[in-house]
Parts: C-alpha cells; structure tokens; sequence
C-alpha cells in the first residue's frame, strides 16, 4: 500500500464515486511535480499513488481529483471540475489517507487512517 491513500464517496448519491481521476504532487519550489496518478475502483478507493516501498519526504503535497468527468457520466451538474486537497507530510514514513466527501455542489475531506 502506498503511503497515500484516498477513498471518494458520493454524498449525493449514498456510494462510493468510483473511476475519478486522482493525482498526486510534490511541491517543488514555485510548481508542482506529479508523482503518481490512477483512478478510483469501483469502492471509490486508490492506493497506489507512489510506490509501497517509497518513504516521502516532508513537504505540500497536493492530491487534485479530476471530478468533471464523473459528474457528466452520473448526469450531474458540474460546479467543482476538480477539487484541490494541500496537505503537509511530516516526512517519517507515517500513512496518510486522505477521503473526499463529494457532492454536485460541495465536498469536504479529512486525515482519515
């Protein structure tokens, strides 16, 4: 498993959003480097966005879920094409999941475990 992780469920619609584009990205001085992308699984989970073996350094990261394209399949509204979540690794090797509340019209997200 990777050390980051990500679970999406549609508040909606009471399910999982499964096949949303998610990426991850390091911050590099004034950009962003992309490390890892795939899509959800059909329970709305991604756990490979950079290798099992691999210990991030500390640092912002960013992980952007590409939503438009799920909300157009369901045919829902798009409001929110991407959602943008800046978070802080400390850099030991601890797990951090990162779940998405998504909604037409709202989203929100926390550290989960």
């Amino acid at each position: 498993m990777s050390q980051i992780t990500t679970h999406i469920l549609d508040t909606a619609l009471g399910e999982p959003a499964q096949g949303i584009v998610v990426s991850l990205h390091r911050q590099a001085g004034s950009g962003w480097v992309e490390m890892g992308a795939g899509k959800t699984n059909e329970d709305g989970r991604y756990g490979e966005l950079c290798s099992s073996d691999e210990v991030l350094e500390e640092g912002l990261y960013r992980m952007q879920f590409a939503t438009s394209e799920y909300f157009k399949r369901i045919h829902s509204p798009v409001f929110y094409p991407w959602v943008d979540v800046v978070f802080h690794v400390e850099g030991d090797g601890r797990h951090y999941h990162i779940p998405l509340l998504l909604s037409p019209y709202g989203y929100s997200t926390y550290r989960g475990s």
